[in-house]
């Protein structure tokens, strides 16, 4: 397993933006597909976002889709979320994880969680 540090959440108002980022710290990142998750008090985890190894194809949960951008730089060992008009709805803490499309989109994820990082949306 690799560590996965988050970062980049915080307070915004609803209808505002955030960009979230992930770090890997081991070159095997490249290699993987890797996933957004959230997490709600009381809710289950539940996928948001996931992008090939490459870059080249993405997925979006239906209640981000239009709204949030998953992209990576393999180069940086890096995954972002970009997410732009935010909803109550999406406050959660939001981790990173790896693995294949299917299972990412399945919840499951290959890498120990991290602490996550926490997005909170005011109304």
């Amino acid at each position: 397993q690799v560590q996965l540090v988050e970062s980049g959440g915080g307070l915004v108002q609803a209808g505002g933006s955030l960009r979230l980022a992930c770090a890997a710290s081991e070159r095997t990142f490249s290699s993987y597909a890797m996933g957004w998750f959230r997490q709600a008090p009381g809710k289950e985890r539940e996928f948001v976002a996931a992008s090939s190894w490459s870059g080249g194809a993405t997925y979006y949960a239906d209640s981000v889709k239009g709204r949030f951008t998953i992209s990576r730089d393999n180069a940086k060992n890096m995954v972002y979320l970009q997410m732009n008009s935010l909803d109550p709805e999406d406050t959660a803490v939001y981790y990173c994880n790896r693995g294949t499309i299917a299972t990412l989109t399945s919840r499951g994820a290959l890498d120990a969680w991290g602490q996550g990082t926490l997005v909170t949306v005011s109304s």
